[in-house]
């Protein structure tokens, strides 16, 4: 198995935190990010999309990291990342579409125009960013996991752009029900850090 991925990508990062937890042998392929070999032909021809991650696996290739998350999760994870009856799946694929949208939109956009490697309207996405914090705050309150009562991929696909909103100007002290849940995704067998 090859996870192609960029230090700097928390997409990536999910895939990976995955990997390491189920003790997946694997080949990090590390694309020069500044040098933009994500859009060159080569890796175009595995993802179109230009974007990390991608994983290939037995001749096949998937990219886009939900993607990668249920690939690995149902193939090495049995039930426990990843449920298999409908209202387990459900509960997870929802924090899925949080972690595409209010966290993606919100948090890591909103910390790319601070470190300035992203123009647009701060406060907008910093708008979307809270939204998603208030949403797990509100799950996590009375939960220590977002899904199903154990860790999940929605845990892992949640995490990576929360832990570093604070470069985004997000303010983690006004969450302290997300603060403790990202101690306790810290402290799960095999977590590993981002870069």
């Amino acid at each position: 198995m090859k996870l192609y991925m960029s230090p700097s990508s928390g997409n990536a990062y999910k895939v990976r935190l995955l990997l390491e937890m189920l003790e997946v042998p694997y080949e990090k392929a590390q694309l020069d990010f500044p040098g933009k070999e994500h859009k060159q032909p080569p890796f175009l021809a595995i993802n179109p999309r230009g974007q990390v991650p991608a994983l290939e696996d037995e001749g096949r290739v998937f990219w886009d990291s939900t993607a990668c998350l249920v690939y690995v999760a149902r193939k090495h994870g049995g039930e426990r990342w990843l449920p298999t009856d409908p209202a387990g799946m459900a509960e997870v694929m929802q924090w899925l579409a949080l972690a595409n949208n209010e966290l993606h939109y919100g948090l890591q956009w909103g910390r790319g125009v601070v470190n300035k490697i992203k123009q647009g309207n701060l406060e907008e996405y910093q708008g979307y960013g809270n939204k998603g914090l208030e949403v797990l705050e509100g799950r996590l309150k009375g939960n220590d996991w977002l899904a199903c009562g154990r860790p999940t991929i929605a845990d892992l696909a949640c995490y990576p752009y929360t832990v570093v909103s604070p470069e985004g100007g997000f303010k983690l002290e006004n969450y302290p029900a997300v603060q403790a849940w990202l101690k306790r995704v810290e402290a799960l067998p095999g977590w590993v850090k981002r870069v």
